[in-house]
């Protein structure tokens, strides 16, 4: 059985039936108006949950897994169309959903039986008030209330969380490369030089025998290439942090409970 305590909780819960399988999500919970006990649930079935089909929580039971119900999806879904949008079961609609499932009904008060038995008199919520006379209403957020209904909004809170987004490091290793260029170099060749006899050099030319042989040596130079290495710094690598502003859309979903009135009155804001 469902508990005044369990109804934020069964809210928007999945429901299951008796051979296990899911048959929806929990729509909306209705109470006694006499006990504030959660009686009835609304199922949200169908395509994208479109359909709401009643169901009794006289048998059903919760857990964190969900609430499961003594009645298979074909059951549910095909109980009497009663529409949830009233926030209210007639007695007409309650009796019919009663005889649907097989329950007994006792009237006004919905299921037979003595409210006051020993599974309620524990239970603040259930007892009279110090004058003897039951308090007018009941809801999900108290004890017993006075002849207000409070109508309360979900709303959505938004921040943010710092979390490691990934990592950079540096990492310096050592590759070789070919590299070619083009280096200017010297060489010394032998040349001949011929000239003829004449009143300039004519000395020279006669110092020596007349007739000899002779041998002119002259060494000969080349410039070759030379490669080396040397090692110097050509620039500086660290690792630095910047922070930039983004937007990001969130979304969520917020529940928000409607009031409606029944009958003939003045609406006083």
């Amino acid at each position: 059985m469902i508990t005044a305590e369990q109804v934020r909780d069964v809210t928007g819960s999945e429901v299951y039936g008796s051979d296990g399988n899911k048959i929806g999500k929990v729509g909306q919970v209705f109470l006694d108006d006499q006990t504030g006990r959660p009686d009835f649930a609304t199922v949200q079935t169908g395509l994208f949950g479109m359909s709401e089909s009643f169901v009794p929580l006289a048998e059903a039971s919760f857990t964190g897994d969900g609430l499961t119900v003594p009645f298979t999806k074909d059951k549910v879904k095909d109980a009497p169309n009663v529409s949830p949008d009233a926030g209210h079961l007639s007695v007409d609609d309650e009796r019919s959903l009663f005889e649907y499932y097989g329950l007994s009904y006792g009237g006004d008060s919905g299921f037979t039986g003595d409210r006051d038995d020993d599974r309620y008199r524990d239970d603040d919520r259930y007892r009279d008030t110090d004058d003897g006379v039951r308090a007018e209403g009941h809801d999900t957020s108290g004890p017993t209330t006075d002849d207000a209904m409070t109508r309360s909004e979900e709303r959505l809170d938004v921040g943010t969380q710092r979390q490691e987004a990934g990592r950079v490091r540096l990492r310096k290793y050592v590759e070789t490369e070919h590299v070619q260029t083009t280096v200017p170099v010297q060489k010394e060749r032998a040349v001949v030089e011929r000239e003829p006899i004449t009143d300039a050099n004519v000395g020279d030319a006669t110092s020596g025998p007349e007739i000899s042989e002779e041998e002119h040596e002259i060494v000969l130079h080349e410039e070759k290439p030379v490669v080396d290495t040397h090692v110097e710094p050509v620039e500086r690598v660290r690792l630095g942090k910047e922070q930039r502003s983004d937007e990001e859309t969130v979304s969520g979903e917020v529940r928000k409970e409607r009031i409606e009135t029944d009958g003939d009155l003045d609406d006083r804001r």
